[in-house]
């Protein structure tokens, strides 16, 4: 069986991008006022359009925090989360201790590689009595980034408890475990997770990228076929070998 380096690269970044929107989406739907909207996951055409809208809106109205997030959620699909960042931090003044804005905010700094500042920022709104599960995906998301795998895997837990059936939860759980090489558990759990509410391209690609790293490539290409136009498809499953062979890894493949 294939395995990839402990901590590699790639796939920490692909958990810091493809998760950490997931979990704005599902808050922002909770909200009610702004349709939720994975931005990443967005043409870049249409990325670009929609960041133009949210930054008209919010300069008309720098306030409203629904239009904060989705703003700042934007700014993080189109590499910007410094700007994304200062926004929140300007809007958290207004609102100290308004949870989603510190969830979002804590995203932003995450995006930043300001992994301990993140965690800072959801600690302090964290209650140990009622915690939002957002809240806890984000921290586990950073403690991955960090090297932590058990306590994030712990807080992933937690927030399944509190929302089961969230394809966000697992589709971290699902590149933790990519992340300490353990491809099995991740499939199963990135399995689990294209089948619940929220999953979204992000996560069917991250399953593919999985697959992919176990030499399964005619199914890698497949998942990916269902989601990219052809040429991305070619790119993707270019990166899988090419992840492949800077790991020098082929040999370990099963070809059982």
């Amino acid at each position: 069986m294939l395995r990839v380096v402990s901590k590699s690269r790639s796939l920490r970044c692909v958990l810091l991008a493809g998760v950490a929107a997931l979990s704005l989406s599902a808050c922002a739907s909770n909200r009610g006022q702004l349709g939720a909207t994975d931005y990443a996951a967005l043409p870049n055409e249409q990325r670009q359009q929609t960041l133009a809208e949210l930054t008209g809106r919010y300069k008309a109205n720098p306030r409203d925090r629904n239009v904060v997030i989705h703003y700042a959620a934007a700014l993080r699909a189109a590499g910007q989360p410094q700007q994304a960042a200062a926004a929140l931090e300007q809007a958290m003044s207004a609102y100290p201790n308004d949870v989603d804005l510190s969830v979002a905010y804590a995203k932003a700094l995450a995006s930043m590689g300001s992994f301990d500042q993140s965690i800072a920022v959801l600690d302090r709104v964290i209650r140990p009595d009622a915690p939002d599960w957002n809240a806890l995906l984000v921290k586990g998301a950073s403690l991955d980034q960090m090297g932590r795998h058990g306590e994030a895997r712990t807080l992933y837990g937690q927030a399944a408890t509190i929302a089961p059936g969230e394809a966000a939860i697992e589709t971290n759980l699902g590149l933790s475990f990519a992340m300490t090489n353990e491809l099995p558990a991740a499939e199963q759990h990135l399995r689990r997770a294209v089948q619940m509410r929220g999953a979204s391209t992000q996560t069917r690609q991250n399953l593919a990228l999985v697959v992919g790293l176990q030499g399964r490539f005619e199914e890698c290409r497949a998942i990916y076929s269902a989601e990219l136009p052809p040429e991305q498809v070619e790119a993707n499953m270019a990166y899988v070998r090419a992840l492949l062979t800077q790991q020098n890894r082929w040999d370990m493949i099963d070809k059982g």
